[in-house]
């Protein structure tokens, strides 16, 4: 499905230290981040450039100002934030949930593994494949985190 229009300037506005602005709101306990706490946090210059970013998403109608605070009001699902899942405050890549159940069945399988075959070759084998490729993408997934 191709995205709409304001989906659209959603991707183009939210790169560099914008998205990681956004990463921050969504990161914070409350979802509420102050214009210091963001300078702190995403080692910014100055208060000036973190008030700037955080404008930006204001006008992208992301967070709302208030009391000298920015709230989000809207979390959004495109681009890199499709491949994240919620999980409290810490969000982590969704290959992550599918890694932990492939280790989980493949340490389970080992402990069960009686004697050696065919079937029981090839199921060790391909768990084992299996598993490798999914931790690969969990790690390269996290490394494109904002």
């Amino acid at each position: 499905m191709p995205p709409s229009d304001d989906e659209e300037k959603l991707i183009s506005q939210l790169k560099g230290n914008t998205l990681r602005a956004y990463w921050a709101i969504l990161s914070s306990d409350s979802g509420i981040i102050g214009v210091r706490e963001l300078q702190r946090k995403l080692h910014f210059s100055s208060p000036a450039l973190a008030s700037y970013h955080l404008g930006k998403l204001e006008e992208l109608g992301l967070i709302v100002k208030e009391r000298g605070d920015y709230r989000l009001v809207r979390e959004i699902k495109i681009g890199i934030f499709r491949e994240f899942v919620k999980l409290g405050t810490f969000r982590l890549p969704r290959y992550f949930l599918y890694s932990t159940f492939f280790t989980g069945l493949l340490i389970f399988y080992l402990f069960q593994f009686k004697e050696i075959n065919f079937y029981s070759l090839y199921a060790l084998i391909v768990g084992a494949l299996f598993t490798a490729i999914l931790w690969y993408e969990t790690l390269r997934v996290w490394q494109q985190r904002p």
